[in-house]
């Protein structure tokens, strides 16, 4: 799996992918339709330099990671993984090198607002929880929010 910058042109693919990773944890049509705008990116997030993909032997992205905020407190914005990769390590990786990326952009903390069914992995990476924080796209949910120290 080859992890490299996101590119402004494959911001409808991504956004897609983000859409199908979502409702891989079986979600109603309602609910992805209250999602949609949120995980819907435009070309400007992937031209910040902040963004990667994991891309497939194939070609095709695999799964999408990007980092919002100023140093030195940011948050992991989006980690999504196509539903057939799921399981077989590209969360990890790129979970692995959104955190190098962010130690070398001065990054010390990092926030996460973790969807319920990837809390665990979150946490199995090292993140804690330290709260919760309130669903953009769906009144009255809340979600987990997780807390990554970079020292």
């Amino acid at each position: 799996m080859r992890i490299r910058a996101a590119r402004p042109a494959e911001a409808a693919v991504l956004s897609a992918l983000a859409l199908r990773s979502k409702a891989h944890w079986g979600y109603d049509e309602a609910f992805m339709a209250a999602c949609r705008a949120e995980l819907t990116f435009g070309p400007e997030r992937l031209s910040a330099g902040r963004a990667l993909v994991a891309q497939a032997p194939d070609g095709q992205p695999a799964g999408y990671a990007a980092l919002d905020g100023e140093p030195p407190a940011g948050e992991l914005g989006a980690l999504f993984v196509d539903p057939p990769f799921i399981g077989q390590g590209v969360g990890r990786l790129l979970y692995d090198r959104m955190i190098a990326t962010a130690r070398r952009a001065g990054f010390t903390t990092l926030t996460i607002d973790a969807d319920p069914n990837a809390e665990g992995f979150y946490r199995a990476m090292g993140a804690v929880r330290i709260g919760a924080t309130a669903s953009g796209s769906i009144p009255g949910r809340e979600l987990p929010l997780l807390e990554v120290t970079l020292a």
